[in-house]
This record gives C-alpha cells, sequence and structure tokens, in this order.
C-alpha cells in the first residue's frame, strides 16, 4: 500500500500525507487509501515515558457506538467499548486507566507482541547455520523458555503512530523500526501495525513487516477479553467456538511437542460451542499442563486465506465477538495466569480467568521444529497477517 511519511510533532501528524505505492501494507484490505474519505482520528497525548519521550493515543468510533483506544506505547489497544443486547455500552478489554499503569503490562493486554509471539524452546534457535539466543523469561512447568518477544519486546517499546484511511476506513498504523541484534534477533525489522474499525463492527489488525538479514518472525495481537463488560466476573459461562479440527500438545514447559492432534473426543474440542468452563477442569493432560486451556489451535482452511477462527459468545450480555484469521493457529488462553496482582481500569484486581485471549498466530516453537511450517523471514520477502474482530449483539 504505501509510504507514511511524517514527524513526531502533531501538527505534522494532522497534516498526513500519504503516498500510495501498492497494497504491500495491508493485505487482504482495500488498496485504495484516502486523505479525504472517512474523518481521521486526532491523536491526543497520554503520557510521557521515564525517559521523557510522548506516547500518544487515537480514539476510533463508528456509527454504531463502539469504540476502540489505541496508543503509540505497545500499540496497545487500550478499550473496546461494544454495547449488549439493551444497549448499555462497556468496555470489554482488560487493561490500565493511564499510561503508568501501561507501563507495569506484565500480563500483555492489549499488547502488540513480536518478534516472536508464544514461546521458542530454551530461548534458542537456528536461521541457515547460524545459533541464536534469546532471553529465557518464562518458566512455565519450572522449564526456561522464550516468551513473546523477550524482556522488552515490541509490547515495550515506543511506536510512531499516524491516522490512515483505508478504503473509506479511518484508522491507525504503528510503524517501529527493531533493530539487528535486539533482544538477541538478528537483522533489521521494519513493522507496521495498522488498526481500522469499519462500520460493519470490525476492529481490523493488519501486521506488515521486513528485514534486512534472515530472521524468525511470529506477530500477534494479545488483548483479554471478558464480553460481560464486568472485569469482576469470570469468563467460564462464556460459548466458545473455535474452527479446528486439531490442536498441539505440549510438553511440561507448554512446548509443542511437534504433534498434531485430533480434538474429537476430548475437551479440547470446540468445533461446535462450548462454555469455557464445562470441561476446563477435566483430568485431561493437556489441561492439566496448561492449568486449563493455554494451547493453539490449527485453525481449519488453507493458512494465507482469512476465514472464520473462533466465535465467543456470553449468552447473559448478548455480546459476542468472532474472529477471522489467515494465520495458521490460534492461541486459546483461558486467563489461568491472573491471579489478582494486576489491578487496572477502575482499581479492578484481575482475577483468575477473569478474561480470555484468541490470539492468532503462526506456530509456537516453529524455529525448532521442522514439522512445521518455516518462520523465517528474508531479504525481499514482506511478512503480513490479517487478523479481524467482528462485534455482535443477540
Amino acid at each position: 500500500m504505501g509510504k507514511l511519511l511524517y514527524s513526531g510533532a502533531l501538527a505534522a501528524v494532522a497534516a498526513l500525507v500519504i503516498v500510495t505505492t501498492g497494497c504491500a501494507m495491508l493485505e487482504h484490505a482495500a488498496c485504495a487509501v484516502s486523505k479525504t474519505a472517512g474523518k481521521l482520528p486526532v491523536p491526543e497525548v497520554y503520557g510521557k515515558l521515564p525517559d521523557g519521550r510522548t506516547a500518544k493515543i487515537f480514539t476510533l468510533t463508528n456509527a454504531n457506538g463502539l469504540k476502540a483506544r489505541v496508543t503509540e506505547y505497545g500499540a496497545i489497544l487500550v478499550s473496546l467499548e461494544a454495547p449488549d443486547r439493551a444497549g448499555k455500552m462497556a468496555d470489554l478489554t482488560h487493561g490500565y486507566d493511564s499510561l503508568a499503569g501501561w507501563l507495569t503490562n506484565s500480563s500483555y493486554f492489549g499488547s502488540t507482541v513480536g518478534r516472536y509471539a508464544n514461546r521458542i524452546a530454551a530461548g534458542k534457535f537456528t536461521v541457515d547455520g547460524q545459533a541464536y539466543a534469546l532471553a529465557t523469561n518464562n518458566e512455565p512447568g519450572g522449564i526456561p523458555c522464550h516468551l513473546h518477544g523477550g524482556k522488552v519486546g515490541f509490547d515495550k517499546v515506543l511506536w510512531d503512530g499516524v491516522p490512515v484511511v483505508v478504503g473509506g476506513t479511518p484508522g491507525v498504523a504503528f510503524t517501529y523500526t527493531s533493530r539487528d541484534g535486539e533482544e538477541g534477533y538478528p537483522g533489521t525489522l521494519k513493522v507496521t501495525v495498522t488498526y481500522l474499525l469499519t462500520e460493519a463492527d470490525e476492529l481490523k489488525i493488519f501486521f506488515k513487516a521486513v528485514t534486512d538479514k534472515a530472521t524468525v518472525i511470529n506477530l500477534c495481537h494479545h488483548s483479554y477479553w471478558n464480553l460481560t463488560g464486568d472485569h469482576t466476573q469470570t469468563i467460564l459461562g462464556h460459548r466458545l467456538m473455535l474452527n479446528a479440527s486439531h490442536y498441539l500438545p505440549t510438553t511440561a514447559g507448554l512446548i509443542p511437542t511437534g504433534e498434531i492432534a485430533a480434538v474429537a473426543g476430548t475437551p479440547m474440542d470446540f468445533t461446535t460451542p462450548h462454555a469455557i468452563g464445562e470441561r476446563i477442569n477435566q483430568a485431561f493432560e493437556a489441561l492439566k499442563l496448561g492449568g486449563g486451556y493455554d494451547h493453539c489451535w490449527v485453525v481449519d482452511g488453507r493458512p494465507g486465506q482469512v476465514r472464520l477462527a473462533a466465535d465467543a459468545y456470553d449468552p447473559v450480555s448478548g455480546r459476542g465477538m468472532k474472529i477471522f484469521t489467515d494465520q495458521a493457529g490460534v492461541q486459546f488462553y483461558s486467563g489461568n495466569f491472573l491471579d489478582g496482582k494486576a489491578v487496572g481500569k477502575g482499581g479492578t484486581a484481575y482475577q483468575h480467568r477473569t478474561a480470555f485471549c484468541l490470539e492468532t498466530e503462526r506456530f509456537p516453537d516453529s524455529p525448532n521444529q521442522p514439522g512445521f511450517a518455516s518462520a523465517v523471514l528474508r531479504p525481499g520477502e514482506v511478512y503480513t497477517h490479517t487478523m479481524i474482530h467482528q462485534f455482535y449483539c443477540k
């Protein structure tokens, strides 16, 4: 799609120049980028980082009352407000009221995660015969691994945000350059993440990246959802459908074993809707290892084509959310590690299983799994990832 030419000044952002050069940035989106169609979101100062840099925040709205707020810090979705069946609005995401809170975000609430989302065994991988070592910042089952890009992943850096309109839909494009060697990864990686909020009640997220050296990549969006809008309540009564006939069993360290297992006849089968809490405590090995659901499901259909991955529904409020993606997998996490220590919006202490995540992605530990599709990105190639959240009520 285009080059985004801008400075950090708010005046320059408001006078954004968009030069259209193709369709690479927003795969599966309309090619045309307009400076006049739709209403550009106005950037506001959200706060300052400890080093004095300013982070801006943007508000996206549609005619149906949906509101999404996104910030340059971590390219984070700060909040998503949607109505219930009675028309009552509520924020459906865990998170914080201020930038100061987000600076403590160790749970990846709302974050853009990278350079490699999910886990890499022992924090090691090899590309073209060269071995690389990453931080081991997670120890499920007491077994160290690399998680979500390391100690200072993409969720903890300041991105540059500019308003855009794509195919008549307003949004925000965030860009970040990850230098060669950052968090141990090879290659300078230039990344763009674009959020759009459509009149069809869709929050669309498009990821794009290019590199100057062979590297591994797996970007994802990591919001924690509670469709009741009451974040003191568990999500165990939410009904979930996953368009996935298979999932990836793991070791005690939550690293895929390499097996692609059928879900039929197991509590991992969400091919028809089930309450999240219906089978979560069954004596099934995968659930015991994960402390609940924390696994990657293999989305049915062909990777590279946008298709339905998941459908979550809260029968009490009537709110629902469908997830569409072009990725091979979706990680369903049932908030097993939430323990009340994270105190977020309105002073709410986020307790066990008060939110769920649906992270569309490449398979975890793909760099070390010869049976999985390659996660290597090379110079001259373009990494893209489409994720669509479609909200509804019934």
